[in-house]
């Protein structure tokens, strides 16, 4: 691979404002359960916060898109810490989908032929307290650009691996020269023909997308998907849907996965106000997958016979393409399993 990782390119003006933008609303972003529910005007007691090992990270433009004095509200349940994520559940543990099984080098995971994931970062743009990574060693992941490089050798010996997935944490995360350079390095492994970015920061953070990105984004030989997710309608406002068509501009398409979670997403008008509004963008509704049996998220949990009846549901008032497979994932399996 002959791609120089610690290369670096200057930004114009305009540029390093839009990246301003991005990384301000990151170091301003609410830090606690507290500060939510003072921002919404919730009362503490109204929801049990209770913080724990998982910080709270919300940024403040995803709090506003949540119903002030509603301790209910879909958004504000994803991202505030509650005292029923400190009980001991059956069948609940760190490592849900055994992905320490998986790796094959520092950062490198394979559970499916032909694909790897790259943990390119352990950051997210907000922690969302059903994620199935909550407990991953990500210290144990390359941290830095020269870090990768083992990771990028194991997949460039590799030849079957055609597809490399971007997750995290989330990449999107990184600075937009750096996502270019670990494009050009993915780009110079003859066999690796797509990418696909897994993030969230264009839902929760709309101003990620920027000029620098998408120029990253253009320069690729690689054929780029990206996954968003966004579990209710709610999220995906005004903002966020003009950041991602800034994307399907350039002819990437955008896919969504959602997660089903009580008290957020398990009726039938929520999903189907979610798809609507998904498919009104022209962004596919990829999945909904049953919850991850994660340590600390067990009160998201919805049966598979309530998934089999709301995805019933929407096939009743929908067209196939507007309605998600619901899936799982079973450890060991060489692929998704899907419910229905």
């Amino acid at each position: 691979m002959s791609s120089d990782l610690s290369q670096t390119k200057p930004v114009d003006a305009s540029a390093s404002a839009e990246v301003s933008s991005w990384q301000q609303e990151m170091k301003r972003a609410i830090r606690s359960s507290r500060e939510l529910c003072e921002f919404l005007s919730i009362p503490v007691d109204a929801i049990h916060t209770e913080e724990n090992d998982f910080p709270v990270f919300v940024p403040r433009s995803f709090a506003t898109r949540m119903k002030s004095g509603d301790a209910q509200d879909p958004l504000f349940l994803q991202v505030v810490s509650q005292a029923a994520e400190s009980i001991t559940t059956e069948g609940y543990g760190i490592d849900p989908n055994h992905e320490s099984e998986a790796v094959l080098a520092a950062g490198v995971l394979q559970k499916y032929s032909s694909r790897a994931l790259l943990i390119s970062t352990g950051g997210c743009a907000v922690h969302c307290r059903y994620c199935f990574r909550r407990h991953f060693p990500y210290s144990e992941s390359p941290a830095g650009l020269e870090q990768w490089r083992p990771s990028l050798e194991v997949i460039a010996k590799d030849s079957n691996i055609e597809e490399v997935i971007l997750s995290g944490g989330d990449p999107l995360i990184l600075p937009d020269h750096v996502i270019g350079q670990l494009l050009n390095a993915l780009a110079d492994i003859p066999h690796v023909k797509h990418v696909r970015f897994h993030t969230r920061t264009p839902v929760v953070l709309a101003s990620r997308i920027t000029a620098g990105l998408i120029r990253q984004l253009k320069s690729t030989r690689l054929k780029t998907w990206f996954v968003i997710h966004s579990n209710h309608a709610n999220e995906l406002d005004g903002e966020v849907l003009t950041g991602l068509s800034k994307l399907q501009q350039i002819g990437i398409p955008v896919l969504n996965q959602a997660v089903l979670l009580s008290g957020v997403n398990d009726d039938e008008k929520a999903l189907y106000d979610l798809c609507k509004r998904l498919i009104d963008a022209q962004i596919t509704p990829y999945y909904l997958h049953q919850l991850d049996e994660v340590a600390g998220a067990a009160h998201f949990h919805v049966s598979k016979s309530r998934g089999i009846e709301l995805i019933s549901a929407l096939r009743k008032r929908l067209p196939g393409y507007a309605v998600p497979r619901y899936v799982e994932e079973i450890a060991g399996e060489r692929s998704k399993t899907v419910i229905a």
